[in-house]
């Protein structure tokens, strides 16, 4: 328990890149960041804190995407791919998988796709800052699924819900959001990464139309917005239902499209040529 603990401490410190035997090592990886909170991670299928196991045709498994397990190793991705990142609650359907599949049957030729969950359920903007602890283990979770080879592409990003119990928190949410998606194309090397974020659906507290006016009102070049707005909701009414999580996914996939053939090599490689 100590040396998980301490894994733990070392995987969100800013400056540490711990090597990882991959099991693919494919210099056509293309590497996508899943971040935010419960309803990128996944719910669909959740009920009373049970996964009812059912997988949609659109996140099936597929040998051409992988994922970044905890344990820094690449594996074929299959559902909940977020379970061993996001283990506090128990996780289900999300867009991740929805998303790759779609990619591959629009552009067959693009290769493998490397999924890198981050997502963490109840996170506000806030622990998502610069150097905190969620922040620095997304960017060195990155780092590390780089180090087999691969292009960094995309950060996928849906979160804002917690964010509406308090006023204040709303208040400064576009302002916290935008220096979010800045600090990590910086911290990532690469300043122009395409960031696709999701407008909420579905709120926790009353302040749910300051922050999707928030999310709708940011216009920093190299992020998209997609509205999950009507999107079918749980019976929870805060997440997404499965069918919907499958189609948040496929309307990710579609912005990402629209991004064109933008790439970039991964910050190892670029510091080899120089």
């Amino acid at each position: 328990m100590l040396l998980a603990y301490i894994f733990l401490i070392l995987l969100a410190h800013p400056f540490c890149v711990i090597p990882t035997n991959t099991t693919t090592s494919n210099d056509n990886k293309n590497i996508v960041i899943l971040a935010g909170q419960s309803n990128m991670s996944g719910r669909g299928g959740v009920v009373n804190n049970i996964f009812d196991w059912y997988i949609p045709p659109e996140c099936q498994s597929n040998s051409s995407i992988l994922r970044l397990t905890k344990g820094l190793s690449w594996e074929v991705a299959k559902e909940p791919i977020h379970q061993d990142i996001d283990y506090y609650a128990v996780c289900g359907i999300g867009p991740g998988m929805s998303f790759a599949n779609s990619i591959l049957k629009n552009d067959p030729n693009i290769g493998v796709i490397g999924l890198v969950p981050c997502a963490i359920g109840s996170t506000n903007i806030s622990l998502w800052s610069q150097d905190s602890f969620y922040y620095n283990q997304m960017v060195n979770r990155t780092r590390i699924a780089l180090q087999g080879g691969g292009t960094l592409r995309a950060l996928l990003w849906y979160q804002g819900e917690s964010d509406t119990l308090n006023l204040e928190d709303a208040n400064l949410y576009k302002s916290r959001l935008e220096k979010f998606f800045t600090d990590a194309q910086n911290d990532l090397g690469a300043p122009s990464l395409p960031i696709i974020q999701v407008a909420l659906a579905t709120t926790l507290g009353p302040y749910m139309k300051e922050i999707r006016n928030a999310q709708l009102g940011i216009h920093l070049p190299n992020v998209k917005t997609v509205d999950a707005n009507g999107l079918k909701v749980g019976p929870d009414y805060v997440h997404l239902s499965t069918q919907a999580e499958a189609q948040l996914g496929q309307m990710l996939a579609q912005a990402f499209l629209e991004f064109g053939s933008y790439t970039i090599h991964n910050s190892l490689e670029v510091q080899k040529k120089e």
